[in-house]
């Protein structure tokens, strides 16, 4: 889950997805990968009191998987996050395997899960290229406005040089829609412009602008579990059920494997 704008909606689509993703039967991980620690939080763990089994020590192999993880109310297996995780980023960059540390600490934990959500921060550090390499596809959420477009003019040259640089089978995985408000002129035209430009890549699901999305991170808990009658959660349930479809589709097409992280 990745762009380089902030405030887009990127760990809203984490948490509510994942939990989305669950709840109609698909095992699901997520991966907070943002020193903020909102995604942990927002998934119903308390980010301050990890007791020094979170993302960090993880990434550093001082602890396994399992000592790790947590699983939500939601049904969602959780790798933690929190300040800490900043120290990881400090020690990656002078690491020979600096972009490749998640891809490798992922390794076979990743393969018991149906779908593998990673909540980036929004830059392009070296957190999030761990991220671009362990992932074979960029769910990118954005707001209907022209500085969101050129915002995602910048992630598609950055999942390019990916490509390039040792993930060749990175891709877009989807162009998500979010905090959409219909009766906003600026935002139906940049919409449009997004389906000429991009066509199947944008999701026909479209995020709106909605209170109970904003209030169910103070509960601790996703939106799916604090009202799933909002507009919101069925919003992020249609959008499980669109990206359920694609993927398993194109699956049965290529005869591939389960899905890797996205």
């Amino acid at each position: 889950m990745a762009n380089q704008k902030g405030g887009v909606g990127k760990t809203t689509t984490s948490v509510n997805l994942a939990a989305a993703l669950a709840a109609i039967g698909r095992k699901t991980l997520l991966v907070d990968l943002d020193p903020q620690g909102n995604a942990t939080m927002g998934a119903g763990v308390d980010k301050n009191n990890l007791g020094g089994r979170g993302g960090l020590e993880w990434l550093q192999n001082q602890q396994p998987f399992a000592a790790v993880a947590r699983m939500t109310p939601a049904g969602v297996t959780v790798m933690p996050a929190n300040g800490d995780l900043t120290a990881a980023e400090v020690e990656l960059l002078a690491a020979r395997d600096r972009t490749t540390r998640l891809r490798s600490r992922l390794g076979a934990a990743d393969a018991d899960f149906d779908y593998t959500v990673i909540d980036c921060p929004p830059s392009l550090n070296v957190l999030v290229l761990n991220a671009l390499m362990a992932a074979d596809g960029v769910l990118v959420p954005m707001q209907c406005e022209y500085f969101a477009l050129e915002g995602l003019s910048a992630l598609l040259l950055s999942i390019r040089g990916i490509r390039q640089r040792g993930n060749p089978t990175l891709q877009v995985e989807g162009i998500l829609r979010t905090m959409y408000d219909p009766r906003n002129r600026l935002s139906r035209d940049v919409s449009r412009q997004l389906l000429a430009h991009f066509a199947e890549q944008v999701y026909r699901t479209v995020i709106p602008r909605n209170v109970k999305l904003a209030e169910a991170p103070s509960h601790g808990m996703p939106a799916t579990l604090y009202d799933p009658r909002c507009q919101g959660a069925r919003a992020y349930f249609a959008l499980a059920a669109e990206l359920t479809r694609r993927r398993e589709d194109a699956t049965a097409r290529t005869n591939g494997a389960g899905a890797r992280p996205w």
